[in-house]
């Protein structure tokens, strides 16, 4: 296992870490019913903290920050010698974390997207892994909920007797959602993304040569271009340019510059 803390990518604190540890920590917090914010971070992820102040300091002081995507992992390999072989993938890491919550008894609570994605994704959950126990769903409002319908949120996850959130609200909104209702949870709490929709089976995934070679992007891009083009045309060359300044080290990217948030957001 890999697991040497976290470093300052563009200002943006990612761990260096493999899945066997990244799964451990997630597992070792569920059992210890202990509060644990995970996210997986590809460069659009980085970027939403490096282009926001008050959103890197969110990022910042999440408990694990896995490097999904491969520029992000090649980042860490390339300023500090992290010498990771893998990125931590948010999908794949999401099926190794059910797997084990199977085989020991942690039921998952399911948190955003559609009704009928959390349905056919825990359906394929509960097939691929027969022992796996979902304790509930609740969809997406798309909306800012009201204090009062948060507390509801965290009293229905509470008593359904999850050891384990994913939380699929989409980036950055499901990484606020996770900074802000830590403290509220005592779980492990995951943002994972677009794993609802590729296990789901309704959102294809990339072949894992374009995968290996950090094109995921291009696929997705050619899948929802509509929705996805701004994200990888614009924000890929940003991260692109803002990394050789810092490996160039003719720029310094201080984390210390985040802003703490001044209010609550309250995604639902």
């Amino acid at each position: 296992m890999l697991d040497t803390g976290k470093q300052n990518i563009l200002g943006v604190q990612v761990n260096v870490i493999d899945y066997a540890a990244a799964v451990a920590r997630i597992i070792t917090a569920a059992q210890n019913h202990a509060p644990l914010s995970v996210s997986a971070l590809a460069v659009h992820g980085v970027m939403t903290g490096v282009l926001d102040n008050v959103h890197r300091y969110r990022l910042n002081h999440l408990d694990l920050v896995c490097p999904d995507g491969q520029p992000v992992r090649w980042a860490l390999n390339l300023l500090y010698g992290a010498k990771l072989g893998d990125r931590v993938y948010g999908p794949n890491l999401t099926l190794y974390v059910c797997e084990q919550a199977a085989q020991l008894g942690i039921p998952l609570y399911l948190y955003g997207s559609r009704l009928e994605v959390l349905t056919a994704f825990g359906k394929n959950l509960g097939d691929r892994f027969p022992k796996l126990k979902i304790a509930g769903m609740q969809p997406s409002r798309f909306r800012q909920t009201s204090l009062e319908e948060q507390q509801e949120i965290v009293a229905e996850i509470k008593a359904s007797g999850a050891g384990i959130t994913l939380v699929g609200l989409g980036c950055p909104r499901q990484e606020v959602w996770i900074y802000e209702y830590r403290d509220l949870l005592s779980m492990p709490l995951l943002a994972v993304g677009a794993a609802f929709d590729f296990h789901a089976g309704l959102l294809p995934q990339a072949p894992p040569q374009l995968q290996a070679i950090g094109m995921e992007w291009f696929f997705r891009l050619i899948q929802e271009p509509k929705r996805l083009w701004q994200r990888y045309l614009i924000l890929n060359p940003h991260y692109v340019a803002l990394f050789l300044l810092q490996l160039l080290k003719l720029r310094r990217f201080d984390p210390a510059t985040a802003i703490p948030p001044t209010e609550t957001m309250r995604y639902g």
